[in-house]
């Protein structure tokens, strides 16, 4: 038991403020009438504990977040020293050593002549910036019908009004339309439920890329002023992008005047054993979006990383970005990053990724003997787990069995047995895992078993 479990009456009290007052996200909120809301106290390495001493594996990086884990107190002594320091000052025409420095770092990270950095709070904000510096920079160029954009079908970018509308989840953006107009949807990775090309990932690879151009087609070239494309996609399962695809679409994108934006809010720093996911697969972005990992979540922060060329109508006469937020590039956010990415290099998270992601891949593979378990896929740390009902004819659950099997029984069942991850049902049901960088194989083992148990009960129950 951990020597910071909560007490039966603090307890008892913190539950019923849960329920009074606290709205938490993406939750139903009617599960916790009765049931107890799950509170976690505290985190070590690869393990976070909850209120009353249970510890659970951290499948999820908290969400695609905690590269380095938890419990570094290296992170929390660099906050500390830079709030002591200077604790607030806006980017607005000013800025602070940490920012400059962070810039710097970034950039020099960054693939190609992606030397402008553009600090926000988060990923959401990120993918806000990218479009609103789309948009503007067409219309400083001569081309200010250039404004729509396209994105991948089940894809995820985030909830602002903005990035919700570029986000290709019908589900979660019908609440709240309507939604900023323009944009557009083309087939996304998914080679396990490829519709042509059989076994030949290459020519179905081309054939979703060749999808942007008829889109852009379809909209008008003078109309589109960017393709959003994570680099491997997270709703859905993780889908990787077959060979030669991000050449393909890079050379579409050439072709007609349009800006590739990499949203590598989960990809970058670490996740797929390199800083940016752009360079694992080869391809130069006109801008990165990033977020979660650059602090590995000690403190928030995201960006909008943009070429030479996207800033050069900026930086002359009286043009201005119109557009900011209050704590983008915060000084305490801006100084955990850099400790963070001291880190990186000291321990070589990203070797560690690249030496380990195989033995990852085989482990959870050994799941494909189950019943449920239809496909395996993902790359670097960063995996989905697609079930099915039927894995000869790869048939998929209806609505009724994945609201019973994910909400009603697999995620509780997880947790329970001491694996926090992610079972979704955004697309085709999966187990999506996404650990701490710092894992290894002891971790590989407890999650396959965890997860292979669980699946077992849940076939007895279907």
């Amino acid at each position: 038991m951990s020597s910071d479990t909560i007490g039966d009456a603090d307890f008892a009290h913190l539950q019923q403020s849960a329920r009074d007052h606290l709205w938490m996200h993406f939750t139903r909120m009617s599960s916790y009438e009765t049931a107890d809301v799950p509170v976690i106290v505290r985190g070590d390495g690869a393990y976070i504990y909850d209120s009353k001493g249970k510890r659970y594996l951290d499948g999820l990086a908290g969400l695609f977040v905690s590269q380095l884990g938890h419990g570094r107190t290296e992170l929390a002594e660099a906050a500390a020293k830079q709030a002591s320091e200077l604790a607030f000052f806006p980017l607005w025409s000013y800025a602070h050593p940490k920012s400059i420095e962070l810039a710097e770092r970034v950039a020099n990270y960054a693939p190609g002549d992606l030397n402008r950095v553009f600090f926000t709070s988060g990923g959401g904000e990120a993918v806000e910036t990218a479009w609103k510096l789309a948009k503007q920079y067409f219309k400083l160029t001569g081309k200010p019908g250039k404004h729509k954009v396209i994105s991948r079908a089940i894809a995820y970018h985030g909830t602002t009004q903005g990035a919700l509308s570029i986000t290709g989840l019908p589900d979660l953006k019908a609440p709240f339309e309507p939604l900023v107009p323009s944009t557009f949807r083309v087939p996304n990775t998914n080679y396990y439920r490829a519709p042509i090309h059989g076994d030949d990932e290459a020519a179905f690879g081309r054939w979703a890329a060749d999808q942007i151009a008829v889109a852009i087609e379809n909209e008008g070239p003078s109309t589109v002023a960017a393709v959003f494309l994570e680099p491997v996609q997270n709703a859905g399962g993780c889908f990787p992008p077959p060979p030669g695809y991000f050449e393909r679409v890079r050379e579409i994108c050439d072709e007609y005047d349009v800006l590739l934006v990499s949203d590598e809010v989960i990809c970058a720093f670490g996740r797929l054993g390199t800083m940016f996911g752009a360079e694992r697969y080869g391809y130069q972005p006109d801008i990165i979006t990033c977020a979660k990992g650059i602090t590995s979540g000690y403190s928030p922060l995201g960006a909008a990383i943009a070429t030479d060329r996207l800033f050069e109508p900026f930086g002359k006469g009286d043009t201005t970005f119109a557009h900011g937020y209050t704590f983008g590039g915060h000084p305490v956010s801006a100084a955990v990053a850099l400790t963070n990415l001291d880190i990186f290099e000291r321990e070589g998270i990203n070797q560690h990724v690249r030496d380990r992601e195989g033995d990852f891949r085989a482990t959870l593979e050994k799941l494909l003997d189950l019943p449920l378990v239809g496909d395996v896929r993902g790359a670097g740390y960063f995996y989905g787990i697609e079930l099915v009902k039927d894995k000869t004819t790869k048939e998929t659950f209806n609505a009724e069995e994945s609201e019973r099997l994910l909400r009603g029984f697999l995620s509780k069942a997880l947790f329970d047995a001491g694996l926090y991850c992610r079972a979704d049902d955004r697309g085709d049901p999966v187990i999506q895992l996404s650990p701490p960088l710092i894992c290894d194989q002891a971790h590989f083992d407890e999650m396959e078993s965890i997860i292979r148990s669980v699946l077992v009960e849940a076939e007895s129950k279907l």
